[in-house]
């Protein structure tokens, strides 16, 4: 098999409970050919039937290993992943997703860029939603752009960040800060995106975000993020709704970012 390696970027693995996946995702990686300088796996205090198989894992994937003895938010379970990082590049995924092919292409065009561009914090390859406001840059990915003015009317704009697949430098912190911990996830990730616009943060976007991962939970394993329903539905009022909450959000995060020392 031809091995692609890359000696100065950490793979970094948040975890809870879900070993299964977390198994799917580095079997995924090994399929694919990836060579890392180090694998971290940041393991949120899990039982003991999901810790013991990820300590079964270690010697075929040979990953470091960081846990904790009791459950500790989101916020706690990045820290310490990351703090455990010791090469220069980190890619952070979830343990829930899954690299396609196309990503053993696009990789090494997204940390060319990092290499090459100093300014560069962060580099996107999966998300939800389209960031809103970007200009071409290159090979298929684009700069995001934030814009403060309340014209730019798309509260999306704020989540210059994401805990989705992502390129990052390992020494972020620095600009950024820590993640705050004993917060929700949501809340634990808007605060990181707040801090990334507030500090003047450069990043790009890959244009094609959902051909580089696949996001899957088992029924056995679902996600530990529980969304409300009523953002998800289609009906008429909801719509009117939506669209009321997100201008509220648009004002709301404005605030909150004026006010962000």
């Amino acid at each position: 098999m031809v091995k692609f390696s890359y000696p100065n970027v950490s793979l970094l693995i948040t975890h809870y409970n879900r070993s299964a996946s977390l198994h799917r995702l580095l079997t995924a990686f090994q399929r694919l050919g990836f060579e890392f300088g180090e694998i971290v796996v940041s393991d949120d205090g899990s039982n003991k039937a999901h810790l013991s198989r990820i300590c079964a894992m270690q010697e075929r994937f040979q990953f470091k290993l960081v846990t904790t003895p009791v459950n500790l938010g989101l916020g706690n379970n990045l820290n310490k992943g990351q703090d455990a990082v010791t090469k220069p590049f980190t890619l952070y995924v979830q343990e829930d997703f899954i690299p396609f092919e196309a990503f053993r292409d696009e990789f090494p065009n997204a940390l060319q860029f990092m290499q090459k561009d100093a300014d560069l914090d962060i580099i996107r390859f999966y998300a939800y939603f389209r960031y809103p406001y970007t200009r071409p840059y290159g090979k298929g990915f684009s700069e995001m752009i934030f814009k403060l003015n309340l014209w730019y009317i798309d509260h999306l704009k704020f989540y210059f960040y994401s805990d989705h697949p992502h390129l990052r430098r390992s020494n972020f912190f620095q600009k950024f800060g820590r993640y705050p911990e004993g917060l929700k996830g949501d809340l634990t990730e808007f605060s990181m995106c707040l801090s990334f616009v507030k500090h003047g943060a450069k990043g790009l976007f890959y244009d094609k975000f959902r051909d580089l991962f696949d996001q899957v939970n088992y029924d056995e394993e679902p996600s530990t993020m529980r969304r409300s329903r009523w953002k998800q539905q289609n009906t008429f009022p909801i719509f009117v709704l939506r669209a009321l909450y997100q201008k509220y959000r648009l004002v709301k995060n404005t605030v909150q970012f004026l006010l962000l020392k």
